[in-house]
């Protein structure tokens, strides 16, 4: 009995473990991937050598990384994104590590399922190789993540990603455009329009990959350069306004779900972005809807009213009220408990017309 209570414990306490948990276990032999088990590494690979599609989505709170993860979705990064959809500022450039690791513990708290990437923010990573590590790691040990994704190609960021792999760490990396960089790059502009733009971001996909990525996110390049770089690496692409011919697609979870509809966010929205729904609409009708029923008395009704003091003790409580002299404090209380007893009276007859008779 003591072993099964302490095996439900830890049972309980290890939810949700790392997906990097070994598949292969001492006392069993690897076990079939299922819908509700853990995505791994493995899976990942797995999916890419059948030529399945890999689906990865943004999440940044513990509600988003729910709906992510009973969406099915195979990846869930918790993107540095968060300044522009979450905080409001125009890039992702003031988003410190404190902030992603907030983050990410609160979408680690929600994701069971989903294979969990931490974007590493704005610098981070970019004084050193030891920098680099002791952030990735703190997105482990801190945040609960399964892996780190990193942008650029450069001989320094490389250097970076092969040393957090050395340390033990699973790397996505990142071309094409990336937003820490809009400051050198002018904007947030599409990258690889030209043939010499195009062969620098193949040659920097081709060098994260030689570094031990895992896989490679494509950002805002056409899709003849993105299916070249496909085709070029062992690894899989996840594309994001790259077209069709990635290993997997990525989108922001505010975009795809038409979260905002205010200006900022409309100016912000990238023009691949496809909405799959206007949850921003239902969010403002519903807090319109709220704001006319408090206004005018509706909300709360008797059916939001549910708690009640019964008439011994709300007889004691006005006897009490007009004691103290709170005189117009008892008047009120009494109309409220008249009011509550209407409201009693009246859906135990319904409840009463609404029963079959026998």
């Amino acid at each position: 009995m003591i072993r099964k209570r302490i095996a439900g414990a830890c049972a309980r306490s290890l939810r949700r473990g790392f997906a990097h948990t070994p598949d292969d276990r001492v006392y069993g032999g690897p076990k079939p991937q299922s819908p509700s088990a853990r995505v791994t590494l493995r899976h990942l690979q797995s999916k890419y050598a059948a030529k399945e599609p890999i689906t990865m989505v943004t999440a940044y709170d513990y509600p988003g990384a729910v709906h992510v993860d009973q969406a099915g979705i195979d990846i869930c990064l918790v993107g540095d994104s968060a300044g522009m959809v979450v905080h409001g500022y125009d890039t992702t450039l003031p988003v410190t590590m404190s902030d992603m690791l907030t983050h990410c513990k609160a979408v680690q708290r929600g994701a069971n399922r989903a294979f969990l990437v931490g974007d590493l923010p704005f610098g981070s990573y970019e004084l050193s190789s030891d920098q680099a590590v002791e952030n990735a790691v703190r997105m482990l040990k801190e945040g609960g993540m399964d892996a780190i994704k990193l942008e650029g190609g450069s001989v320094s960021r490389v250097a970076a990603a092969k040393a957090i792999c050395e340390a033990g760490i699973a790397v996505m990396g990142h071309v094409g455009l990336t937003p820490q960089s809009i400051s050198v790059l002018g904007g947030f502009r599409p990258q690889g329009r030209s043939f010499s733009d195009a062969v620098q971001v193949l040659e920097r996909a081709l060098h994260l990959e030689a570094a031990g990525c895992f896989a490679t996110v494509l950002e805002c390049i056409p899709s003849p350069v993105a299916a070249a770089i496909t085709s070029s690496l062992q690894i899989p692409t996840i594309g994001i306004g790259a077209g069709p011919f990635c290993s997997g697609q990525v989108l922001v979870y505010h975009d795809l779900l038409g979260m905002m509809q205010h200006p900022h966010h409309r100016k912000i929205t990238p023009k691949f972005c496809k909405q799959y729904a206007k949850v921003g609409d239902v969010i403002q009708q519903g807090l319109a809807d709220y704001r006319d029923e408090v206004l005018s008395g509706r909300f709360p009704s008797a059916a939001h009213t549910p708690y009640r003091i019964d008439e011994h003790q709300t007889e004691l409580f006005l006897k009490e009220l007009e004691s103290r002299g709170y005189h117009s404090a008892a008047e009120s209380a009494a109309v409220a408990a008249e009011k509550d007893s209407a409201a009693d009276v009246e859906k135990s007859c319904n409840v009463k017309t609404a029963q079959p008779a026998s």
